[in-house]
C-alpha cells in the first residue's frame, strides 16, 4: 500500500498522502487505473489542495494527522468574518449553462474541443511527470515529548506576551482531551504560528483581554501549542487549519470528542466571547445529556454497588449464623461425648469395684471366736444406716477391716472409716504412699469399737 501510494504521487505529483490513498482505494488498487481517472478532465471542481508539510510549517500550519478528535462536516461550509468554513474553490470548466436550450447547445458544441484540450493537457502533464519526476520532500516530525512542547510553548508565551492569558492545561494533547472528557467540560485549543502577522495582536489584545479569559478559564479547558513544535505540529494535521490565528473549540458529543468550531483569522475580544458564547449556548444540550447519563450510570453503580454490600452483608450474617449453628452442634456433640465417655468410665469403674469386691473377698481373714484372747470387736456403721460386726484380731491388718467393709454389697465405692470421740480418721485403706496399714493393735484400738464409713462421692 505505501509502495503504490508513492508511486501514484510520483506519477500524478500530488502531495495528499490521504487523497492518493483515497483514489487508490475507489479503484481498488488499481494504480493505472487511479492514475486516468486522477488525470482525467472532470466537470466536478477539485478538492482544494493542501500545502505541502514543508511548506506548512514555513507558514506556521498543518495537514492531516491523528485521529483523536471527529470532525463535525457541518461546521466546514460556513463563512464569517472570523474565518469560518472553506476557502473559495474554483472549477477548471465554467458550469454547465442550464437555463436554455441556447446554453445546451454551446456546451455540447464546445465539449469535443474542451474533452481533447484535457487529453492533451493530461497527457503532456504525463509524459512530463516521467521524464521529471516530481522532488518529493523529506519532512518529519516524530513526537518525541509532547509535554516537554506544551510546557516550552507556555514559557516562550508567557515572555513575549505576558502573564495575562486564558490559563494553559500543561499537559499534552492528548491528556487535555481526556481531562476534559472525564470533567464533562468544552475544550478550546489553540495553534500558534509565531511568523504569522496578525498573531501578535491576537495574543495581545484578544487572548488577554480580560472578560475572555475569565469565561475561557470558567468554562473550558484551554490548550495551545506552537505549530513548529512537534505536538503541535501532529495537531494541526488533525484539526487542519486553513488560516491563523486559529481556534478549536471540541465538545463530547455522542461519546466522541467532537469539533464543533472553528475560527481562523483574527477577531476582537468581543467577537471571539460572542462566537464561543453561542457555540457553548447551542452545544450544552450534549454535556447536558452526558451528565446525565453520567450520573445515572453513577446512580446504578452506587446501587448495584449497595445492593452488592447489602448481600455481602446478608452473606456474612448467613456464615455467621451457620458457623454458630456448627459450633453449637459441634460443642453439644463434644458435651455429649465427653458425657458417654464419662458415663463409660463410671460404668467401667463399677464393674472393676464389682469385680474387686468379688476378688478381695479372700482378702478378709476367718473371724476369730469369741473369748479367744487378741480379739477386738469392732461395730461398723454404713452411711444408709447399715451396721456391720464383725471380730478381728489385734494383730491382724487394718487392711482386713478394709476389705471387709468393701467386700459388702451396701458399702460405698469409696469411703473413709474414722472413730466416733475423738474423731479421727481409720488408715485401713491400703494406697500407694501407704501400701501396708498398722495392726489394730498398733492404731491402738480399743477391745470394742465403733467405727463409722463416710461415702466420699457423696
Amino acid at each position: 500500500g505505501d509502495e503504490l501510494n508513492s508511486m501514484f504521487q510520483e506519477v500524478t505529483g500530488t502531495e495528499d498522502l490521504a487523497e492518493a490513498r483515497s483514489q487508490l482505494e475507489n479503484h481498488s488498487w488499481d494504480l493505472e487505473a487511479a492514475v486516468q481517472d486522477h488525470l482525467a478532465l472532470r466537470e466536478s471542481p477539485p478538492p482544494t489542495p493542501r500545502a505541502s508539510p514543508q511548506e506548512m510549517v514555513d507558514r506556521g500550519g498543518g495537514g492531516e494527522g491523528s485521529g483523536d478528535v471527529s470532525r463535525d462536516d457541518s461546521d466546514e461550509g460556513m463563512d464569517s468574518p472570523q474565518g469560518f468554513g472553506n476557502t473559495d474553490r474554483g472549477s477548471l470548466f465554467p458550469a454547465r449553462p442550464r437555463s436554455s436550450l441556447l446554453s445546451w447547445g454551446y456546451y455540447l458544441i464546445t465539449l469535443p474541443f474542451r474533452l481533447t484540450l484535457s487529453s492533451l493537457s493530461s497527457l503532456f502533464f504525463f509524459v512530463y511527470r516521467i521524464v521529471y519526476p516530481y522532488p518529493r520532500r523529506s519532512f518529519t516530525l516524530t513526537v518525541t515529548d509532547p509535554l516537554g512542547d506544551v510546557l516550552r510553548f507556555i514559557g516562550e508565551y508567557e515572555n513575549e506576551y505576558g502573564q495575562q492569558h486564558p490559563a494553559f492545561f500543561q499537559g499534552s494533547y492528548s491528556q487535555a482531551l481526556s481531562h476534559a472528557k472525564s470533567e464533562l467540560k468544552f475544550m478550546l485549543v489553540y495553534l500558534h504560528c509565531a511568523d504569522h502577522q496578525d498573531t501578535p495582536v491576537f495574543c495581545r489584545t484578544t487572548l488577554s483581554d480580560p472578560n475572555l479569559v475569565e469565561y475561557v478559564n470558567n468554562t473550558m479547558v484551554f490548550w495551545g501549542c506552537s505549530v513548529t513544535t512537534a505536538e503541535g505540529y501532529r495537531v494541526s494535521q488533525a484539526l487542519r487549519e486553513n488560516a491563523y490565528p486559529f481556534l478549536a473549540l471540541i465538545v463530547l458529543r455522542d461519546g466522541r470528542m467532537t469539533v464543533i468550531g472553528r475560527l481562523e483569522g483574527p477577531s476582537s475580544p468581543s467577537q471571539l466571547t460572542t462566537q464561543l458564547q453561542a457555540f457553548v449556548r447551542d452545544n450544552e444540550a450534549h454535556l447536558v445529556v452526558a451528565r446525565a447519563e453520567r450520573q445515572e450510570r453513577e446512580l446504578t453503580a452506587a446501587l448495584r454497588l449497595q445492593q452488592d454490600e447489602d448481600y455481602q452483608e446478608s452473606l456474612r450474617a448467613d456464615q455467621e449464623k451457620e458457623r454458630k449453628k456448627q459450633q453449637e452442634r459441634e460443642q453439644a456433640e463434644r458435651i455429649e461425648l465427653e458425657e458417654r465417655e464419662k458415663e463409660e468410665d463410671q460404668q467401667r469403674q463399677k464393674d472393676n469395684i464389682r469385680r474387686l469386691k468379688v476378688e478381695m473377698v479372700d482378702n478378709v481373714p476367718q473371724e476369730p471366736e469369741e473369748g479367744v484372747d487378741g480379739v477386738v470387736h469392732i461395730v461398723v456403721k454404713l452411711p444408709q444406716g447399715t451396721r456391720l460386726e464383725r471380730r478381728f484380731l489385734k494383730t491382724e491388718s487394718l487392711s482386713c477391716l478394709y476389705y471387709y467393709i468393701f467386700c459388702h454389697p451396701d458399702s460405698p465405692d469409696r469411703f473413709q472409716v474414722t472413730t466416733n470421740f475423738p474423731r479421727q480418721v481409720v488408715p485401713c485403706e491400703p494406697t500407694t504412699s501407704n501400701p501396708l496399714p498398722p495392726t489394730f493393735e498398733e492404731f491402738r484400738l480399743p477391745p470394742r469399737s465403733m467405727l463409722f464409713v463416710s461415702d466420699l462421692d457423696a
